[in-house]
């Protein structure tokens, strides 16, 4: 009989709410400035009327996808976002819609990491970046201390000796 692999319950910070609106903000910020950019210059040098069709077309898309990046997406993400590690696994559970479910055996991790950017810092939050030998594996917006928890226990359970050929 193999053992037991419990469903993940730990959550992921609620402030990944906002890092997630933000970074979506300035990702639609961004893509928005160029296609208005773009229909300037479609207006000012007479392209081909197509076009223009194509470029509001792309326009009216590029506006429903920020409402479900920006409102949506973000609440969901963190409400579906799951994860566990013990002993023997660390568990990654994604998704409502789509949901992924990912086990990744201790003795396989290779090494554990920290990741943050500048939305992420202004937070306080911190990536958890796991790999493995054939993929890499994230879990986002963790508060700094249980970050560093995380990537300790990980560390200590898969035997991830440091640079001096320690134990972490």
């Amino acid at each position: 009989m193999y053992p037991e692999i419990h469903t993940p319950i730990k959550q992921i910070s609620e402030k990944a709410i906002h890092v997630n609106r933000l970074s979506s903000l300035i990702e639609q910020a961004i893509s928005t400035s160029i296609l208005i950019v773009l229909l300037c210059l479609d207006y000012s040098f007479s392209w081909y009327s197509w076009i223009g069709y194509v470029l509001w077309g792309l326009l009216i898309i590029d506006i429903f996808s920020g409402i479900w990046s920006i409102v949506f997406r973000p609440i969901l993400l963190q409400k579906y976002w799951r994860y566990e590690i013990d002993q023997d696994y660390v568990h990654l559970r994604q998704g409502k819609f789509k949901q992924r479910n990912q086990v990744i055996p201790m003795a396989k991790i290779q090494y554990v990491g920290l990741e943050q950017g500048p939305i992420l810092r202004k937070y306080d939050l911190y990536t958890v970046s796991i790999g493995t030998m054939g993929s890499s594996h994230r879990i986002p917006t963790i508060p700094k201390e249980e970050a560093t928890h995380i990537r300790d226990q990980i560390a200590y359970l898969a035997n991830i000796a440091d640079e001096k050929g320690e134990l972490e």
